[in-house]
């Protein structure tokens, strides 16, 4: 039953955020009385943490391993976009192996790191580890760049991931349908190189 709930909320979150549901409709999508969701969680606020932080924890882990395993393999001495392919790509292919449940919790997180009241806190907690790892063989990596301009290259990558999986359409018209919002494997073809030539035109730069 909470694997129902956390699905359906999923779902109305993801489309109309956290203020654009309620208990009462999470709980008409599962058919059950909205008492039981009271049951099982105290407000609508924590149920959202709770749908967040399932899929999070995958996510956060999944790429830990994946930095970790890269650092490993290249004895300590990583590339920009051997790095970034281990930390992007390890995430879009949750997304495109996952079905429509991982791609609405991808909008889900579009929204939580846009939404600095409440949605800062959820991005910390479940993701920090895991972005200073990053940072971490960024800077083996380009040892010679100043350091904010690693943490700029960071934030620019993580705009354009979020961008993409929420999944707005913009590209798709833009593009008179050549390209397509949730063509994640096409994202994954391009966005490491084009972030990893973004650090090095920032880093030699300066």
């Amino acid at each position: 039953m909470i694997e129902q709930i956390l699905d359906a909320a999923e779902h109305l979150f993801s489309k109309h955020g956290l203020y654009g549901v309620t208990l009462k409709d999470v709980a008409q999508r599962v058919g059950v009385h909205h008492t039981l969701l009271n049951y099982y969680f105290e407000d609508k606020k924590k149920l959202f943490d709770a749908v967040f932080a399932r899929r999070a924890s995958v996510t956060s882990e999944r790429r830990m391993t994946a930095l970790d395993e890269y650092d490993a393999a290249t004895k300590g001495n990583p590339t920009i976009e051997g790095a970034l392919h281990a930390f992007l790509d390890t995430d879009l292919d949750l997304y495109i192996e996952g079905g429509e449940s991982w791609k609405n919790y991808a909008a889900l997180g579009a929204q939580v790191a846009n939404t600095p009241e409440w949605g800062a806190e959820l991005m910390d907690k479940h993701f920090d580890p895991v972005v200073l790892r990053l940072i971490g063989l960024l800077k083996k990596a380009l040892p010679d760049c100043a350091e904010e301009d690693i943490f700029w290259g960071y934030h620019f990558v993580t705009g354009a991931l979020l961008l993409t999986l929420a999944r707005t359409g913009r590209i798709d018209k833009l593009s008179g349908g050549l390209c397509k919002s949730d063509d994640f494997v096409a994202v994954k073809k391009r966005m490491a190189a084009f972030m990893a030539a973004g650090f090095l035109a920032i880093c030699q730069k300066r």
